[in-house]
């Protein structure tokens, strides 16, 4: 079987989930491919969560069709859940146990698990290993939060919010862990704030609001479509001056030969973040 036959790791059709008279989820279709990475995005109360916890099997659905690693997320059983792997967005606490013992008593929680050195070497804490878990560092916690969800080597891994809270520098080790996981085979599926994180990792973006998926592309086309201008911005004479074209390249040369000294010059193109605003509905 091909890729393009491959069934999707995820498969979403007609998704709805109600809390009374609140409709946090519409109608939402979506599917993943194996091997992808795909970012959700939307404001709080968009629905994301909700969508997540039944794409897991933790919350019941109203009315869809659901299929994730080809089951039924509401009825699959113990074998299915080991191929899941979860990353919630608080960080783990477990007191007085160092970090190899945190990973030691997950990994017998699994028929097959990764050994207890190999996953601390993979997510980066093979120095911290006898540390106390209280004693680390935000930024290893949400690293042993990994550790934890990856050490049955699931086939789908879901993350939810896994860089809050970070440093840019933390931030960015954090990434090159992502991809190197996304390089090995593994399915993520990732909720964030950070559209950077989303541009920077995503193969696609889905991005929800008032409980529907309102688009879902690949970043680059997202941006392309919410809007091709750019802005340039430059003094002049003492003077800021700005411009809004879809061909600065031009513009510039043609005030350039004219004579025009442009200094302090800026050329500014919508990113995903502008896409993004637009498709929620924000200003």
């Amino acid at each position: 079987m091909t890729a393009a036959d491959q069934a999707p790791a995820v498969h979403v059709r007609g998704l709805s989930k109600s809390y009374g008279r609140l409709a946090a989820v519409r109608d939402v279709d979506l599917d993943v491919a194996y091997g992808e990475i795909v970012a959700i995005l939307g404001p709080n109360g968009a629905g994301k969560s909700t969508t997540i916890e039944i794409l897991e099997g933790h919350r019941t659905r109203d009315a869809g069709q659901v299929r994730v690693l080809g089951e039924d997320p509401g009825t699959a059983d113990r074998q299915w859940r080991a191929k899941i792997g979860i990353v919630l967005q608080e960080a783990s606490d477990f007191g007085v146990l160092t970090v190899a013992e945190t990973v030691q008593m997950f990994r017998q929680c699994y028929g097959q698990a990764r050994a207890a050195d190999d996953v601390l070497d993979l997510v980066g804490l093979a120095a911290t290993a006898d540390s106390r878990v209280r004693t680390l560092s935000g930024g290893q916690r949400r690293r042993l939060d990994v550790a934890l969800g990856i050490i049955a080597t699931p086939e789908l891994l879901f993350m939810d919010e896994p860089t809050t809270g970070f440093d840019p520098e933390a931030r960015r080790q954090f990434w090159d862990l992502i991809r190197l996981l996304a390089a090995d085979g593994t399915t993520i599926v990732l909720t964030t704030h950070y559209l950077e994180e989303a541009a920077t990792l995503a193969d696609r973006v889905a991005v929800i609001a008032g409980g529907r998926v309102v688009a879902v592309d690949t970043p680059e086309r997202l941006t392309a479509q919410a809007n091709s201008v750019a802005t340039v911005r430059w003094t002049e004479h003492g003077e800021t001056r700005v411009v809004e074209t879809d061909r600065p390249t031009e513009f510039i040369r043609t005030r350039s030969a004219d004579g025009t000294e442009m200094t302090d010059l800026t050329v500014t193109r919508p990113t995903l973040e502008d896409a993004y605003l637009t498709l929620i509905g924000q200003p």
